[in-house]
């Protein structure tokens, strides 16, 4: 999800679009697809590069695809005034924000977003059907619905760094 993000980021005009990822393949991805710059959220210099590429003001929003605690964790400091931190998806970890007076003297939020819902996959068809949005480069494979269960050990052992694998019929 984050590489079409960053494409809708960028067609709505956030500027800087900031790509969070420890995999150098995925920020070298990022990048291509329309990102600013891409970080490795385990750079001791992280933050302070977050700060940077903001110019010191912190980040408008920041969007959790991976439903990790981590990441929520390391976003919640480097909101800004308004700041916002977008859930995005489902997730089994419970939510926690341990910033203290800040979040509040910031006035930060929260939201959830699943992001199926029938309005937005109707969107998503309006904007490539358009061809506003292409979704073709982050197809990695066609594979035979036979092949199945191959695709799912590809996508599970990240072989041959895919990010969507089509199944077939």
């Amino acid at each position: 999800m984050g590489a079409h993000a960053v494409r809708l980021a960028r067609m709505m005009g956030a500027t800087p679009i900031i790509a969070v990822d420890p995999l150098p393949n995925a920020g070298a991805r990022a990048i291509a697809f329309g990102a600013d710059i891409a970080l490795d959220p385990s750079d001791p210099g992280f933050a302070e590069a977050v700060l940077r590429a903001t110019d010191g003001l912190g980040l408008d929003q920041a969007f959790d695809f991976a439903g990790v605690p981590r990441v929520r964790e390391q976003a919640s400091p480097l909101l800004g005034n308004h700041g916002a931190l977008v859930l995005v998806g489902i997730t089994t970890e419970a939510l926690k924000i341990s910033e203290k007076m800040t979040f509040n003297l910031k006035n930060k939020k929260v939201f959830g977003h699943y992001g199926s819902s029938f309005d937005h996959v109707h969107e998503l068809i309006r904007l490539a059907g358009s061809g506003r949005l292409d979704l073709a480069p982050s197809i990695t494979d066609h594979i035979s619905l036979a092949d199945a269960p191959e695709a799912i050990h590809r996508l599970e052992n990240k072989i041959g760094d895919p990010i969507r694998l089509i199944l077939v019929p």
